[in-house]
């Protein structure tokens, strides 16, 4: 008997055993492997945004999907594409986002990696549908805003992020509507997409204008516009956002006003907020008359993907450069035209952030512009002009 129980206990260890391997194979691996799976993934999210438009209403674009890839020089048709597909496809006006107001494109989880490429891929215009348009301001006209056929593989934009195991990746399309629309001076208007890849912070410059009826509010960096806006129309409120930590010069331009500039506005890191100006004592523009500063614009040799782009720029005491206005050229003729005031403009020093800010006219910079011709590709050039008393012309050939 005490044989038979020995056998009998042996039997129950080894089914008991066998039974704890097949409970280890069957959930504990299992569950191991997914976790490790989910380790090793990380999310992006995608949101687009834009810059203020140059004389429309509305500029919309349809967006079907937009593309990731960890190689900068993979194809269309090469393997290991991922993709946010919008469906349905969404016509979007980028006029309605303006400051910091976002559209969420959607978010994909990614494996985790190093990413370079991103596409953004356009609907076409079909028969009586348009999927991209615009509408001049002063109209209620819809014109089809035509887009080149490169378009139809996705919009490239090259852009090194990386995906981090179990983070989120949150980036902004910066779609700049007022250089991406180009008119082709016979009534209609070709789109020649101007975007930047940037990552989402809540940084930015706020304040109030008055009046606030055309004007835009930009950030810059000698010079050159870094990000727009424009005011709310009836409180005047703004605020340019998405901000990298720098030191800015905030520009406000007005059709029939001074230009109005608070230089010195630090951002100090991704969540930094700097007011100008409060709803109490909102920046009050003065008042100008108007001139125009025109011409042409050609290149030599021609090119069939470029478009050269005219821009103002002054120059105030402590030599701080702005840039006023900029439009490029008409795609048929070369043409642009410039209307700019001709008052001084106003200066002020953002200083500890104390408000309101002192600002005082810039007299001896009255009427006196650089007026700065450029194209990809091409050298550019630059000359002044003093538009204090008469309109003023400019012609330029850029070459290599």
């Amino acid at each position: 008997m005490k044989t038979n129980r020995s056998s009998t206990q042996k039997i129950h260890l080894i089914l008991l055993a066998v039974t704890l391997l097949t409970f280890f194979l069957f959930f504990i691996i299992p569950g191991c492997n997914s976790s490790s799976s989910d380790a090793q993934t990380g999310t992006l999210a995608v949101s687009i945004t834009d810059a203020p438009a140059c004389g429309f209403d509305a500029v919309n674009v349809t967006i079907r999907k937009v593309m990731i890839h960890q190689s900068p020089n993979a194809a269309e048709n090469a393997p290991g594409w991922e993709e946010i597909i919008l469906n349905p496809v969404r016509k979007i006006d980028l006029l309605s986002l303006t400051n910091g107001a976002l559209e969420e494109l959607g978010e994909i989880p990614l494996a985790a990696g190093h990413y370079t490429q991103l596409r953004l891929v356009l609907a076409d215009n079909r028969g009586m549908t348009l999927s991209n348009s615009v509408i001049p301001t002063g109209t209620a006209d819809e014109i089809a805003l035509d887009t080149p056929s490169a378009l139809q593989s996705g919009l490239k934009l090259i852009n090194e992020f990386e995906v981090l195991a179990g983070e989120r990746v949150d980036l902004l399309l910066d779609f700049n509507a007022c250089k991406s629309v180009v008119s082709r001076g016979n009534g209609s208007y070709g789109l020649k997409p101007v975007i930047r890849v940037l990552p989402i912070t809540l940084s930015g410059i706020g304040g109030f204008i008055s009046p606030a009826g055309n004007v835009t509010v930009s950030a810059q960096i000698n010079g050159e516009i870094v990000r727009s806006t424009v005011p709310h129309p009836l409180t005047g409120e703004f605020f340019v956002s998405h901000l990298d930590p720098d030191t800015y010069d905030l520009v406000i331009t007005a059709d029939g006003h001074a230009t109005t500039v608070v230089s010195g506005v630090p951002i100090a890191n991704a969540t930094s907020t700097a007011m100008i100006s409060s709803a109490n004592s909102p920046v009050t523009l003065a008042a100008s008359a108007t001139q125009s500063i025109s011409g042409t614009i050609l290149l030599n040799p021609p090119s069939t993907s470029e478009i050269a782009e005219a821009t103002a720029k002054q120059t105030l005491p402590e030599t701080t450069t702005i840039t006023v206005k900029s439009q490029p050229v008409d795609l048929l003729s070369s043409a642009y035209s410039l209307s700019l005031p001709t008052a001084a403009p106003w200066l002020g020093s953002y200083g500890d952030g104390t408000l309101p800010i002192t600002l005082t006219e810039q007299s001896p910079t009255a009427g006196e512009y650089s007026i700065v011709a450029t194209a990809i590709g091409y050298q550019t050039q630059s000359f002044t002009k003093n538009i204090a008393t008469a309109d003023a012309t400019q012609d330029f050939t850029l070459v290599p």
